[in-house]
């Protein structure tokens, strides 16, 4: 590269095309689109960091008014495995969790989640 070739960047600070929107608390993110007929979406997580998961029981949440489908363990040996480069991940735990916050089951809905109420 020749002196006559000028960097426009490196070395200065470049203001961000989203910074003004993040910053003023303008910004959308997914997490604020809410459209008619959509559906949301609960996960139990496990509380533990090692531990074999023995019976969930989904029944209640299946009896749920506005519930369109409760995924557990059971559900997951059909589902088969997902993953960007190797298909080796699961959505739900199936035989153990492996650390604190792995998922454990999923609930999916037509109202949003109550955020306190907690999950047993």
């Amino acid at each position: 590269m020749n002196d006559a070739q000028a960097y426009k960047v490196i070395g200065r600070a470049e203001p961000r095309s989203d910074g003004a929107e993040k910053v003023t608390g303008k910004a959308v993110y997914t997490v604020d689109v809410d459209l008619p007929g959509m559906a949301h979406a609960k996960v139990l997580r496990s509380p533990y960091p090692h531990a074999r998961i023995g019976r969930v029981d989904s029944s209640k949440a299946e009896r749920l008014a506005g519930v369109y489908a409760v995924i557990t363990k059971e559900d997951q040996r059909e589902l088969g495995m997902f993953g960007a480069a190797y298909k080796d991940q699961t959505i739900v735990a199936v035989d153990k969790v492996r650390y604190v916050g792995d998922p454990v089951a999923a609930v999916r809905q037509s109202m949003k989640p109550r955020p306190k109420k907690r999950w047993r």
